[in-house]
C-alpha cells in the first residue's frame, strides 16, 4: 500500500488539509490593536485581550476539508479497488474545490469589509491538496491501465 506513489500523494493531501484547519486563512490587525483572524473553523476577534469567536457560517470550510480528509483516507484504504479509488478521487476533487471556494469567498468578504489584511497559509494549503489529489488520480489511472494491458496479454 505505502510503496505506491499515489498513496504518498493522498497522504500529503490529508496532511495539508488537516493543517489547513488549524492555520489562519486571513489575518488583519487594525491601528487600535484589534486583531481579526479567519480560520477554516471560525472567525476570531481579539480586542484588549478578550477573544470573541464566531463559528457559523465559517465552519463550512472546515466541514468541507474534513469531508475531503475522510474521502482521501477511504481512498488510501481501498487500494485493491482502483476503480473505486478513481471515483473517490473525482468526488474528493469536488470537495477540495469547495473548500478552496469557501475559503476564498469568506476571506474576500473580509478584505472588502476591512480594506486589507493578509492571506494566511490556510488559504494555500488546500491548493497543494488538490494538486496531490490530481497526481494520485493520474497514477491510479496508470496502474489500472497497466493491469488491463497485462490482462490482455494473457
Amino acid at each position: 500500500m505505502w510503496q505506491r506513489i499515489q498513496t504518498v500523494f493522498l497522504a500529503v493531501a490529508v496532511i495539508s488539509l488537516v493543517v489547513t484547519i488549524f492555520l489562519p486563512i486571513w489575518v488583519y490587525q487594525d491601528a487600535s490593536g484589534q486583531s481579526h483572524q479567519l480560520y477554516a473553523l471560525h472567525y476570531t476577534i481579539v480586542q484588549n485581550g478578550e477573544r470573541t469567536t464566531q463559528y457559523f457560517p465559517y465552519a463550512l470550510t472546515a466541514i468541507l476539508a474534513i469531508a475531503s480528509i475522510t474521502l482521501a483516507v477511504i481512498s488510501i484504504r481501498s487500494f485493491k479497488n482502483r476503480l473505486l479509488q478513481m471515483k473517490l478521487g473525482a468526488l474528493n476533487s469536488l470537495f477540495m474545490a469547495g473548500t478552496i471556494a469557501s475559503a476564498v469567498i469568506f476571506s474576500n468578504q473580509f478584505i472588502k469589509n476591512f480594506q486589507g489584511g493578509q492571506y494566511g497559509l490556510g488559504l494555500w494549503l488546500p491548493g497543494i491538496a488538490v494538486i496531490c489529489n490530481l497526481l494520485a488520480n493520474r497514477f491510479i489511472r496508470r496502474d489500472e491501465k497497466l493491469v488491463r494491458d497485462s490482462d490482455r496479454l494473457r
